[in-house]
């Protein structure tokens, strides 16, 4: 099969690096890609966002299905535009993924169906949501912009003046533009934090390894949300016991409920969860692959990905077996200065490859989120640049290894957190 892949991303750099793995894939495309990719698949100039663009290059290359990987093409209908035109593809329709697309219609979602999640209330100006937020009286609270922002449309207000703050930024100084048109505002919940992403097919759900992600910038979780400065699989927090309620509480009655809305939902569904004393509850969905939790997840997975994406599009998933290795993977972020506020581009990276350098350690995979090449030179063009993944037989290895990658690669300004998996539990 042709495989043509949507985005840019370091997420998109590990699923294409999975698909290759397969031999049942031909030739693998990436639009737009970035400079690591670009090693991997063939990439084009063609925009995540671009249908007509997008369908053009699929039917130049005659290509034989699509994964579409981010957000805002999912959010945007680029599947129902993709398989209209005669393409199978790998992802929900747009509106399944509204289930990451609109935070409120997630929310009622979970109201009206009984599916754990933190008490809230939904409200369109400023001054309600803040008299509400006095009235609770509680801090820290949690205040979300409705709408897709980059993984950073969450703020976690420790009293009134920041929440006055947050609310201001979201719907006045319009931050994350429309998306912050409404707001959520949410009890703040305690307890580990886990991922888990799972393939369903809108009947049959198979959770994949579960993943710990670190999304604010800094040391010690300080600093603001970012789109996440790395991950580790499997989470130690989560037990069989957790797992087994999740299934029952949480994946399955997603799953129904998205069905009984008449969004049957088929691709990769994304589950934020916390483990709270009183049990497991949802803080969000997201309708694709988590980055940086695919560049862990995706690692440790033996099954042919091929074979489970097509029996995703065919609803076929239940009549296959999907195993994952006992091993550990971590994953560290690599990060341009200033990030996630203003940062430079354009810098030079060393130490990828070649004899020593990092892309050469055994059991080290570097993804590439924002990069370009130039000239036989890797350069920065983005935020979040590198993802330095490394598999282990225990997470002390994987995270050493992972580290001491890090270690031999360079540009100006690089910032990465120190403090991956040692979160206390």
């Amino acid at each position: 099969m042709d495989i043509l892949v949507i985005g840019s991303g370091g997420r998109e750099h590990a699923i294409v690096r999975k698909l290759k793995e397969s031999p049942k894939v031909g030739k693998l495309y990436c639009v737009p890609g970035n400079g690591g990719i670009a090693r991997d698949a063939i990439c084009g100039p063609v925009g995540a966002m671009d249908k007509e663009g997008v369908l053009a290059f699929a039917r130049e290359h005659k290509v034989d299905f699509v994964f579409v990987a981010p957000d805002d093409p999912l959010a945007a209908g680029m599947v129902d535009f993709l398989e209209e035109a005669g393409f199978p593809c790998f992802g929900p329709n747009a509106k399944a993924a509204e289930i990451e697309s609109s935070k409120v219609f997630s929310k009622n979602l979970m109201k009206k169906y009984g599916i754990p999640t933190a008490a809230y209330e939904v409200f369109q100006g400023r001054e309600a949501a803040l008299a509400y937020i006095r009235q609770q009286g509680k801090y820290p609270v949690v205040i979300k912009a409705d709408g897709l922002a980059l993984g950073k449309g969450v703020i976690i207000a420790q009293d009134e003046g920041e929440a006055a703050d947050a609310l201001r930024s979201m719907m006045e100084d319009k931050v994350f533009g429309e998306s912050g048109a409404r707001v959520v505002v949410e009890e703040f919940l305690t307890g580990p934090e886990v991922t888990v992403l799972a393939f369903t097919d809108g009947e049959a759900l198979c959770p994949m390894a579960s993943s710990m992600d670190h999304k604010q910038a800094y040391d010690g979780d300080k600093g603001p949300n970012t789109g996440g400065m790395g991950t580790i699989s499997p989470n130690p927090a989560y037990t069989e016991e957790a797992a087994r309620r999740c299934m029952e509480e949480i994946f399955l009655p997603t799953v129904k409920a998205m069905n009984a809305e008449g969004r049957k939902f088929k691709g990769c569904l994304y589950f934020g969860l916390m483990l709270t004393p009183e049990g497991p509850k949802v803080i969000e969905y997201n309708s694709r692959f988590g980055d940086p939790e695919a560049q862990v997840v995706l690692p440790r997975l033996e099954t042919d990905l091929v074979d489970i994406i097509t029996a995703v599009a065919e609803e076929r998933l239940g009549k296959i077996h999907i195993k994952w290795s006992g091993k550990a993977s971590a994953c560290v972020v690599m990060a341009s200065g200033g990030y996630p506020g203003s940062y430079p581009k354009g810098l030079e990276i060393t130490g990828l490859d070649g004899n020593g350098q990092a892309a050469g350690m055994p059991g080290v995979t570097v993804y590439h989120a924002g990069t370009r090449w130039e000239d036989g030179k890797f350069y920065t063009n983005g935020g979040r640049v590198l993802g330095l993944t490394a598999l282990g037989d225990t997470l002390e290895d994987a995270l050493q290894a992972a580290y001491e990658a890090v270690g031999r690669v360079a540009f100006d300004g690089a910032m990465y957190r120190r403090d991956i998996g040692r979160r206390k539990l």
